[in-house]
């Protein structure tokens, strides 16, 4: 399928990679050093991918913690100020094939909600991607974007009507000691889903969208497993009540408050289940590159046997709707 949008497509700066970052993943990936090169550059490994395989426009954002796991909150909104600024930077220059989600210093709700307005209404960008929860102060001091002090932010955010992208990052080894000498769990593997699907469990029981019922939260991984899991979570609760604000089920919220893209898990029975949970209407294309590789999201999705009304919506049309992306260029070139 030509024309296609990916919006789980990860850069960096300077700034987000310091060698404990490098010592880390580099434990994770044995190609690490191409991974790192490909985050670090903006044009010249990404347009050549994107031309090959039928991506028509990418929606950047930066990758995990970054901001998210800067303490200091002043240090924070620099570096997210500094990353938005870059990246604007290169988005004027392509236009028609690249977008940006705002990094945002979520350390301080007030210089949060500055940036993402700015980035938004001054710079164009198509919401804001979050990774996870955030480090305040003191590395064990973790903040959910479930905490009273972030209404005003989510208020914001449903006022401007564009969505937040719940990006995955490790939880601390500190909370879940059950992770502790086993690598293989962490990261991409296990870890993140778990901590994300958890994460947006955690906004749904909260009653955040039924005081902001126009707000979308953007989950990748198909969901992080919550379309397979969701029919039980409710049926549980509902046979042990738990004093849960929220006013309605889970499932609920998960059909109309997010959606859903096929980032890093191109497994057709696992799409099939997400569709029957949220439909077509709330899936999108994404690759989560450069840590998956585009040819192998692009392949399986453009071989799908689904309806080609379908792969269109899912590919393109939803995204262009929800992102507000407007006509770039055809579809069929």
């Amino acid at each position: 399928m030509e024309g296609k949008v990916a919006l789980e497509e990860h850069f960096a700066t300077p700034d987000t990679i310091n060698p404990a970052h490098d010592a880390r993943y580099a434990s994770w990936f044995p190609a690490w050093p191409d991974i790192k090169r490909r985050l670090l550059d903006l044009q010249e490994l990404r347009l050549p991918e994107m031309d090959k395989h039928g991506i028509e426009m990418v929606i950047l954002g930066l990758h995990n913690p970054a901001v998210q796991g800067i303490t200091d909150p002043k240090q924070a909104a620099e570096v997210a100020r500094r990353a938005n600024d870059t990246v604007a930077e290169f988005i004027a220059k392509h236009p028609t094939r690249f977008a940006g989600f705002a990094a945002v210093p979520m350390q301080d709700p007030d210089a949060a909600i500055t940036e993402l307005t700015r980035c938004i209404k001054d710079l164009g960008f198509k919401g804001t991607m979050v990774n996870g929860f955030s480090q305040v102060g003191d590395p064990n001091n973790v903040v959910y974007l479930d905490d009273p002090r972030y209404e005003a932010f989510w208020a914001k955010l449903e006022q401007l009507d564009y969505p937040l992208y719940l990006h995955p990052r490790d939880p601390l080894l500190s909370r879940e000691p059950i992770l502790e000498g086993h690598s293989w769990l962490w990261g991409s593997a296990w870890a993140f889903g778990i901590e994300t699907a958890t994460h947006a469990l955690r906004l749904m029981a909260s009653g955040l969208f039924d005081r902001h019922p126009k707000l979308n939260v953007v989950l990748g991984h198909l969901g992080e497993g919550l379309p397979f899991m969701i029919w039980r979570i409710d049926h549980r609760i509902s046979q042990t009540p738990r004093n849960i604000p929220a006013k309605r089920k889970m499932a609920d919220y998960l059909g109309d408050n997010f959606y859903l893209t096929v980032s890093g898990n191109f497994r057709t029975p696992t799409l099939i289940d997400a569709i029957m949970e949220v439909g077509t209407d709330r899936i999108m294309f994404s690759v989560d590159y450069p840590f998956e590789k585009t040819e192998e999201a692009c392949t399986w999705f453009d071989e799908l046997h689904i309806s080609e009304r379908d792969r269109h919506k899912m590919g393109r049309t939803n995204a262009m709707s929800l992102f507000k992306l407007g006509s770039t260029r055809s579809a069929s070139r």
